[in-house]
């Protein structure tokens, strides 16, 4: 870098091709992709791979990811449903440490009561396993 030059402290910013995650509404869950940029509020989203259709959607809605696509600006579907392939961004986004806490999260949600009795019970034995070790050392 250049002396004198600070580091800038943002990589995640709001351009054409960031994939987004979709924090709330129907789609929620869901990752697309900026498509065009409408205003400081709001921009334009798109995503047939995953199955969100094309919307402007507000910035308060969307959580930026690290991950981009190469579309230009105001791309047609098929052209972004093509760039979401050739990336692999699908299965790139399923192997991020945040996926995989929202997978985690939305399996603990949907277990049923016994299912929950296991899991306890299973803690139960680790902590135990944990302290006997620990008392024996």
């Amino acid at each position: 870098a250049t002396p004198g030059l600070a580091k800038m402290p943002y990589t995640r910013f709001v351009e054409v091709g960031r994939v987004v995650l979709i924090n709330y509404g129907p789609d929620a869950g869901k990752i697309a992709v900026i498509v065009n940029v409408v205003d400081a509020n709001k921009c334009q989203i798109d995503s047939p791979a995953t199955g969100v259709a094309r919307q402007l959607i507000s910035f308060k809605r969307i959580a930026l990811t690290d991950l981009m696509v190469e579309v230009e600006k105001g791309a047609h579907s098929k052209t972004v449903e093509a760039a979401m392939t050739a990336g692999d961004v699908v299965s790139k986004w399923e192997k991020t440490s945040w996926a995989k806490k929202l997978a985690a999260k939305k399996r603990k949600a949907s277990l049923n009561d016994f299912e929950r009795f296991k899991v306890m019970v299973a803690r139960k034995q680790k902590a135990k396993m944990v302290a006997d070790k620990l008392a024996s050392m």
